[in-house]
């Protein structure tokens, strides 16, 4: 499990959850050059019916959203720190 890290200000990095369990946290990752969030467009996956925020071993939460039905739903990362997107 991620353990996430903090800037000097004590905030966490941002979170989702593995994309193959759907409850794991996982750092989401940045290029360090041009600040650009790593992304995974047009991914598949599967929908593991959780919808709580998983937490890490220090009880920081994982990012989550809603959709258009105000439903509750986590974000995928994959093993890569990928974040999981589906441009319209």
């Amino acid at each position: 499990m991620a353990q996430t890290n903090h800037d000097d200000n004590q905030v966490p990095v941002i979170m989702g959850v593995l994309n193959t369990d759907g409850s794991t946290p996982t750092r989401v990752k940045i290029n360090p050059t041009t600040h650009i969030l790593a992304v995974l467009d047009d991914a598949t996956g599967s929908d593991f019916g959780n919808d709580l925020a998983a937490h890490d071993n220090s009880g920081e939460t994982t990012m989550i959203a809603t959709d258009a039905s105000n439903n509750i739903i986590p974000l995928y990362v994959d093993s890569s720190g990928n974040l999981m997107v589906k441009s319209t």
